[in-house]
């Protein structure tokens, strides 16, 4: 019977069920942290996730977090440790670190409160395995995302937590001294022998097991002026600045395929430009890949005076094998500065999630000095864009441009800005766009065609420049009937005076 006692001891100790084991010696076990702001005691939350109860005891109990750091710090949020690599490895590979063992989600529906204990992971639900970061400020849009397994337990515990979060950060949110808050040693002892720990009482709880997603969580940054609601449960991260190409902010979601789905913002600065310039400078970019077939266009519109969208599909080889990712960006130019908000993924996957990039769009916004907002909305582009624009397309890098966004600004600061400028606007995009995007696809597939309807509209482009002198209602009325006369004089009368004389001669 001993020998049978011993044997089942030894089963469970193989496969990490320590917990059960532990239990004959330490009745109520409990993890103290030593760091050099102070010890954070953890106690467990085993019946709502045992195997990360089990895991962080196991790697508790064998000196894994030694020498670790919290390497993220995120005061107001949360800090993070528990990777391997930060121990003497290059600070580039921090966070990217762990054990081979990789955990299946407990998700459940403890709240993520300040002194929750929760596992990091990746995009992939299933991929936590000894990271970990306790919450410094309520978190509760992590809640059924993540596997909150533990609490932390005594006043000075709370106390190491802000002083932690307290520290100098840099690049990544990285501590700029680490050694002010690297892990010296963990141990287990019985949740008794602890001085001041808080009475046990129950977390308080989402009201079901699972938090019903909602497709969005927040993501605001007063440095970067911006706030969206990137998908819910997609891993937000903010590349080092310093790898070029790298976005500002970006959104990973779960793999499939072999392939993360990825939504992204990249903020540039755009002084003294156009969005004429933006849309040079892109495809100036993408000519190359282009002429290589690396890279296929599929549509690029100007679906508002300052939005422009590109949508293609690129061929990318990894491992002897060709991945073909269709990606979609909007680029938004505004204040001086553009924003490129831009999603890809394989292209058999494309559709499912686009409607969670258009979401993330719709909620996108500006957060200017003075407080006010700037809002892009997708419901708004669709009434613009009908397909493109044929005075932009035929005009697009031509000597024209600075004449059309001569108009463009005529139209923004004058007629706009007048009511019977305003109804002219309305009555005249009505029109013009029932046969302007057919044409914009077409200048874009035949630069023959492009010309003739570039030196067609020239005329044109030059009388509504005199819409430039109107400013009140009285002139927007005068000036505009002359344009409109002059218009028809010229792309009706002239033809028609000289189809009348060539027919009298014949």
């Amino acid at each position: 019977m001993i020998r049978v006692v011993f044997t089942f001891i030894f089963i469970l100790l193989s496969i990490g069920l320590v917990n059960l084991v532990d239990a004959a010696i330490y009745n109520d076990p409990v993890i103290i942290i030593q760091t050099n702001q102070g010890d954070i005691v953890i106690e467990f939350f085993i019946a709502d996730a045992e195997n990360h109860v089990t895991n962080f005891i196991q790697l508790s109990r064998d000196g894994f977090y030694d020498g670790t750091l919290f390497h993220r710090i995120i005061p107001g949020f949360m800090i993070q440790g528990g990777d391997p690599n930060t121990i003497n490895g290059n600070p580039d590979t921090w966070g990217q670190g762990g054990p081979d063992k990789k955990l299946n989600q407990e998700f459940n529906s403890i709240k993520h409160n300040r002194g929750i204990v929760s596992m990091a992971r990746s995009a992939d639900p299933n991929s936590a395995g000894s990271q970990f970061f306790i919450i410094h400020k309520n978190s509760n849009f992590l809640d059924g995302e993540y596997t909150a397994f533990g609490r932390i337990a005594t006043e000075e515990s709370f106390r190491t937590l802000d002083r932690i979060a307290a520290v100098q950060t840099e690049t990544n949110d990285r501590p700029v001294d680490p050694e002010q808050v690297r892990i010296i040693k963990t141990a287990m002892v019985n949740r008794d022998s602890v001085l001041g720990i808080i009475d046990y009482v129950e977390p308080e709880r989402t009201g079901s097991s699972i938090k019903e997603v909602t497709d969005n969580q927040i993501f605001e940054s007063e440095e970067l002026g911006i706030s969206f609601s990137p998908p819910e449960g997609w891993l937000l991260q903010q590349p080092d600045q310093s790898t070029i190409g790298a976005p500002d902010v970006a959104a990973v979601g779960p793999k499939t395929d072999g392939v993360n789905p990825v939504i992204s913002l990249t903020i540039e600065n755009a002084a003294n430009k156009t969005i004429d310039d933006l849309i040079k400078e892109k495809n100036n970019l993408l000519d190359a890949a282009i002429t290589s077939k690396q890279l296929e266009i599929l549509s690029q519109k100007l679906i508002r005076t300052n939005v422009y969208q590109t949508e293609a599909i690129g061929n990318f080889q990894v491992d002897d094998k060709t991945l073909k990712i269709k990606f979609i960006d909007v680029i938004i130019l505004s204040e001086e500065k553009s924003y490129t908000f831009a999603y890809n993924n394989l292209l058999d996957n494309f559709d499912n999630e686009i409607t969670k990039f258009n979401k993330s769009l719709d909620s996108f916004k500006i957060l200017s000095q003075d407080n006010t907002i700037m809002e892009i909305s997708t419901e708004t582009l669709d009434e613009e864009k009908g397909g493109g624009c044929l005075i932009a397309t035929a005009t697009y890098g031509s000597e024209l441009a600075p004449q059309v966004q001569l108009l463009r600004e005529i139209r923004d600061n004058s007629l706009l800005n007048t009511e019977s400028g305003t109804v002219f606007m309305k009555t005249f995009n009505e029109f013009y766009y029932s046969f302007s995007p057919t044409i914009a696809d077409y200048e874009r597939e035949n630069p023959v065609f492009k010309e003739a309807v570039k030196l067609a509209i020239t005329p044109m482009i030059s009388t509504l420049s005199l819409m430039e002198n109107a400013n009140s209602e009285s002139e927007v009325l005068g000036i505009g009937i002359s344009v409109i006369a002059l218009n028809l004089a010229m792309y009706i009368g002239v033809p028609a005076i000289i189809v009348i004389g060539i027919k009298k001669k014949i």
